[in-house]
């Protein structure tokens, strides 16, 4: 499915990639978390630390991909069965972000230096989970969200004040296109049903029912 074409309409993703480092019963375990957009980026990811730390025991790994988070991966890399990878995949997909749980496109890896003290497959579990859970805590997340673009065709002489009156209705708006008969105006908004019926009734009062609102295109961006 084209993220264009998902049926949420925002996510929350990482603000920027962080690493973070716990020490348990002399084991090293530290997690690093990438923002990935593709199964192939986040493979990147994992092959580029087992060059830097190759030396380490074990480079565990979990995923989520997509705003519907349809893409889910882990790797438990040499661990006994359903200890790590599982537990870190359970750390990403359950974190509540304060918006449920809708964190996505995220990558977690979790380098391992054996400390010689075994942990058993609970303590396993419950060292990976916990590592992942503590870097999320060190991380910063924002809100990812769709946008429905529409295009409104403005006379010359009217497209400055049409542009100030939606940015004052807290509209997002884009470059617009000036061209020979008329300017473009560029208008972003959530891409919901109510968000465009609004839109539809400002225009229409902004241009006293001659504003020709057409839709244009849709498109993901990084709320602040």
């Amino acid at each position: 499915m084209n993220s264009t074409d998902s049926r949420a309409s925002a996510y929350t993703t990482l603000s920027r990639d962080s690493v973070h480092e716990v020490e348990i019963k002399r084991s090293r375990f530290i997690t690093y978390l990438f923002r990935v957009d593709s199964e192939a980026a986040a493979r990147d990811h994992i092959a580029a630390l087992r060059k830097t730390h190759f030396d380490a025991r074990h480079h565990c790994s979990a995923f989520i991909l997509g705003p519907d988070r349809m893409v889910q991966r882990s790797n438990d890399d040499g661990e006994p069965s359903g200890t790590a990878g599982i537990p870190m995949l359970e750390a990403l997909a359950k974190r509540d972000t304060g918006r449920g749980t809708d964190l996505s496109d995220v990558l977690a890896v979790c380098v391992r230096y054996f400390g010689g003290i075994k942990l058993g497959a609970g303590g396993l579990v419950r060292a990976y989970s916990d590592s992942v859970s503590q870097a999320l805590e060190h991380s910063t997340l924002h809100v990812r969200q769709r946008l429905r673009i529409f295009t409104l065709p403005a006379p010359h002489a009217l497209a400055a004040r049409w542009e100030n009156e939606l940015r004052a209705a807290g509209y997002q708006l884009e470059p617009s296109a000036w061209e020979a008969d008329n300017a473009v105006l560029h208008i972003g908004i959530d891409d919901t049903a109510q968000d465009a019926e609004q839109l539809a009734a400002f225009t229409a009062a902004l241009t006293s029912g001659e504003g020709r609102l057409l839709p244009y295109d849709t498109k993901w961006v990084d709320l602040p």
